[in-house]
């Protein structure tokens, strides 16, 4: 039974292999809505089992219900959109910035102060053209967007998120009936004050937006929605009037990922084109690369999927903000999960970078504190040729359940798991945002 489970992820992953070719070596979750994989056990393999090699695994990803309308929006803009996954993050996160523009009469860096502030405490309003009359008219708004709730702390972070709880079903992908919405809240003490903007660059009166987002390297699967995200926002924005009476820019960047140096070059010249606002961005590491050029250059970074806690307490100058929540929130709501299944015990494979690293902290304080146990924690190169040690020790380990905490490396990790009979068919299996769905070539919707 095992070698025709086997056989099935391997034919899954062949598959997934056909679509990441049309990025090179980028990690590719563009797979048409429409079709389906085919593979032997999809219908019954030759010893009649019916589930897939991944049935069962289980894992969080920050994700809110997302209705039809913001879809077909996006779909507009870019018709090949097979996703839309931190596509409502990018748009919130530019309809935030402009509100906060607006609020402080000014494009310069002084706006930075008000960017908290029009997420929370105020009235209500979902919209730019809602939220922009509100402003007119000297009310105090609260902007809710279609990525969910905001309520930004003083350090710029959501202090409240939507997670998605999800399963993958008997056809290798996420059984997206399965799906649960759950929120979390960040602790108590992590609603700091107002961190003050200390920059002190002029503005031009035209708010100009720059994305810092992955065109290429192994986010590269994440840029579509995210840059349709970004013209959706500036689009609905000059719809509306524009940002102090003049009509928002866009001009895009490619972020690259921490094997090349492209997301120094890219922030370069969009602080050459005197841009008021950088997104992205998406990779934490990447961010914390360019993070210290943008922000002393007296400009704003807003990232819509940055989740490290580095950035918590990060001198910023008052001027990096996120909608993507710390991983402090997902580690607490991961080991919900876990816990909830009955799961008491774990052992857990990560990559090593600040995200895999992180993560791996938050899970394990918060799955502690609910009574759990975390064996041992395994932090791989994610470069690796081979993952055999690494999943030897989780086999050794003989835990109740298994944490990969990984990208598009997961799938090669999962196929040794499966080969040392500890795959999600044999053993529990969880992951994380990195890797739930498109590591793994899922065709997944990330707004159902």
């Amino acid at each position: 039974m095992r070698k025709s489970k086997l056989r099935l992820l391997v034919a899954l992953l062949m598959a997934f292999a056909l679509v990441a070719a049309a990025c090179g070596d980028d990690d590719d979750t563009s797979a048409n809505e429409d079709d389906t994989t085919t593979t032997e056990g999809d219908s019954g393999d030759s010893d009649g089992e019916s589930a897939g090699a991944l049935a069962g695994m289980r894992g969080t990803t920050p994700l809110a219900p997302l209705d039809d309308s913001f879809k077909d929006r996006l779909l507009e803009v870019d018709p090949d959109l097979s996703d839309f996954n931190y596509g409502p993050e990018t748009y919130d996160a530019i309809i935030v910035s402009a509100l906060a523009v607006e609020v402080a009469g000014t494009d310069g860096a002084e706006y930075g102060n008000e960017v908290n502030g029009v997420t929370r405490d105020g009235e209500k309003c979902t919209g730019y053209a809602e939220c922009l009359a509100l402003v007119d008219a000297g009310t105090d708004i609260d902007y809710d967007g279609v990525s969910g709730p905001l309520d930004f702390s003083g350090n710029g972070e959501p202090t409240v998120a939507s997670y998605g709880v999800l399963t993958f079903g008997d056809d290798n992908r996420i059984d997206d009936d399965s799906t649960e919405f759950v929120t979390a809240n960040a602790p108590e003490d992590a609603d700091v004050d107002q961190v003050p903007v200390t920059a002190t660059r002029e503005g031009d009166g035209v708010f100009k937006v720059g994305t810092l987002l992955p065109e290429t390297g192994s986010l590269a699967f994440l840029g579509p929605p995210e840059f349709a995200g970004a013209e959706l926002a500036i689009n609905e924005i000059n719809e509306a009037g524009g940002v102090l009476d003049t009509p928002a820019e866009l001009s895009q960047g490619d972020s690259g990922d921490t094997t090349t140096d492209i997301a120094n070059s890219t922030t370069d010249r969009l602080l050459s084109e005197n841009v008021d606002l950088i997104v992205g961005a998406a990779s934490s590491s990447v961010s914390l690369t360019v993070i210290d050029k943008i922000t002393g250059a007296g400009v704003a970074m807003f990232s819509p999927a940055n989740t490290s806690k580095k950035f918590s307490d990060y001198d910023d100058k008052g001027l990096y903000f996120r909608n993507a929540p710390s991983d402090i929130l997902q580690g607490a709501t991961l080991a919900d999960v876990v816990l909830g299944d009955g799961v008491t015990n774990v052992f857990i494979l990560a990559l090593d970078d600040d995200y895999g690293t992180g993560l791996v902290d938050d899970f394990t304080a918060a799955f502690e504190a609910g009574g759990g146990e975390v064996i041992d924690a395994v932090i791989y190169d994610p470069a690796a040729q081979t993952f055999d040690a690494e999943v030897g020790q989780a086999a050794s380990a003989d835990a109740e359940g298994i944490l990969l905490i990984g990208f598009e490396e997961s799938s090669r990790i999962l196929t040794v798991m499966v080969e040392q009979g500890i795959g999600p068919n044999d053993v529990p299996v969880y992951g994380s945002d990195g890797n739930m769905g498109n590591a793994l070539g899922e065709n997944f919707d990330a707004g159902k």
